[in-house]
């Protein structure tokens, strides 16, 4: 019975032993931030972004403008003449909300512009970072930046300033 229970516990520490993995956690966010091409690809994006919405604002001001126009003369207008401003405005407003839409949408001009800059950089990062785990032999390297439900870690874990120095 002891030479079973013996060889059990042999094979259960060698399997166990034979599955473990190499585990470490990056903080990928953090290592964005501190790269310039990330810094200023990040200042674009907002120049642009600001400009858009500017240029956004600024047709909700024309909207705005032929709303108060209509009010002023709306009282002079036959029912043909005020459906048809009535029209205009709604038309308007349509054709700013497709702009927004085309702008800042899932897909739109933000999106792609985003992908565009960023996109580099990040590949960048995740190939220092997929060299590292080759070089120091870890089977699983996780983002604690993400949302991907890291709760806690141990500091031992955390690779982070390693891939910093491998970036630079």
């Amino acid at each position: 019975m002891k030479k079973l229970v013996s060889v059990f516990m042999i094979v259960f520490v060698t399997l166990s032993t034979s599955f473990a993995q190499r585990v470490a956690i990056v903080d990928v966010a953090s290592i964005l931030e501190e790269l310039s091409d990330y810094q200023n690809a990040q200042k674009e994006l907002d120049k642009v972004s600001a400009g858009w919405q500017q240029e956004i604002a600024q047709e909700y001001d024309k909207i705005k403008s032929m709303y108060n126009k209509y009010q002023a003369e709306q009282v002079l207008l036959s029912d043909e003449a005020r459906t048809q401003k009535e029209d205009e405005i709604v038309k308007k407003e349509q054709e700013v909300r497709e702009l927004q839409k085309r702008r800042f949408g899932p897909e739109g001009d933000l999106f792609r512009k985003r992908q565009e800059l960023v996109s580099p950089i990040q590949d960048k990062v995740f190939a220092a970072i997929e060299e590292y785990a080759n070089d120091k032999g870890y089977d699983l390297i996780l983002d604690k930046s993400s949302t991907g439900g890291i709760l806690f870690t141990s500091e031992e874990f955390d690779k982070t300033e390693e891939i910093k120095r491998k970036l630079n």
